[in-house]
């Protein structure tokens, strides 16, 4: 491998490591809940993927805090060009003092931003994807040459997958109850998760998901008819067969139950019951020590 592609290797490692240690950023989450709706309104009208909208927002703005958004509310890093006449405003980028479009509000910018990608014979390509397919628009996107960044894509198609952003695609809209409060996505590892709130069911945090009540019961063990208590995980992908590493022991403690140990390390239920010869001749007490790997 060549220094200059070991050095690329090494820089998308040290991207995704930052973005990973973003994904519990309340600045972040809260941005994502305040354009979320908006996205999604611009995916209806114009075909572009709410995820995308709003990952390059995210980035292009560091969630709104960047100068750029902050003094100009310039949310996507547009520049002047030849064709706008509006308000401008001079910022550093790739040169120095280069010209950028100044808007009235951040809801303004969002609406130039989906006119620029329509409006622009470049990108024309991207409006043959489906709006699900998040991946190949990132990559269009850096194609096309919306970003100098040679890790554009890669840092849109992780903040999409982190934040699971690609749950506001599909059809546009989850099939959710108008004021339904989305989740925050957690992550055990690389296991997607969200933590259930009074009054939840899994009804619906399977259409938020775009997934099927049978898939998130097998997800997470949970029997038929099973009804969320608040504060209960529930794992948005299969379960793995052993903790994370450092994970190797855990100590039964009064009113745990196998279960519990199960969606605390994100173990299939069957896997932990086998490994520590569970049955009815030995069944779990307080104090048993349970191997975890």
């Amino acid at each position: 491998m060549s220094i200059r592609y070991r050095l690329l290797f090494f820089f998308l490692i040290f991207t995704a490591a930052t973005i990973v240690g973003q994904k519990k950023n309340p600045i972040y989450l809260e941005y994502i809940r305040t354009y979320r709706d908006v996205a999604m309104e611009h995916q209806r009208r114009y075909k572009i993927p709410a995820s995308i909208t709003l990952a390059q927002g995210l980035l292009e703005s560091s969630a709104g805090q960047s100068e750029l958004a902050r003094k100009s509310n310039n949310h996507f890093g547009i520049k002047c060009h030849n064709s706008w006449d509006g308000k401008r405003v001079y910022h550093d980028d790739d040169e120095k003092g280069e010209c950028f479009r100044k808007y009235k509000n951040p809801k303004e910018s969002y609406e130039d931003h989906a006119r620029f990608l329509t409006r622009s014979p470049r990108y024309d390509k991207l409006f043959k994807l489906s709006v699900t397919d998040y991946k190949g628009w990132a990559r269009g996107l850096k194609e096309c040459g919306y970003a100098t960044d040679k890790a554009y894509a890669n840092k849109l198609i992780q903040t999409i997958e982190l934040y699971g952003l690609h749950r506001y695609d599909g059809k546009g809209m989850p099939r959710v109850p108008k004021d339904y409060e989305f989740h925050d996505v957690e992550h055990l590892g690389k296991l997607p998760y969200v933590v259930a709130r009074e009054g939840d069911n899994l009804k619906l945090i399977a259409r938020e998901f775009e997934k099927y009540r049978y898939q998130l019961r097998r997800f997470n063990d949970f029997p038929r008819g099973y009804k969320l208590n608040a504060g209960d995980v529930v794992y948005l992908k299969v379960k793995r067969r052993r903790a994370l590493k450092g994970n190797t022991e855990h100590t039964l403690l009064r009113g745990e139950s196998i279960h519990d140990v199960s969606q605390k390390y994100g173990i299939k239920l069957k896997v932990l019951i086998r490994r520590n010869h569970i049955s009815q001749e030995n069944p779990p007490q307080a104090g048993m020590v349970l191997r975890l790997r």
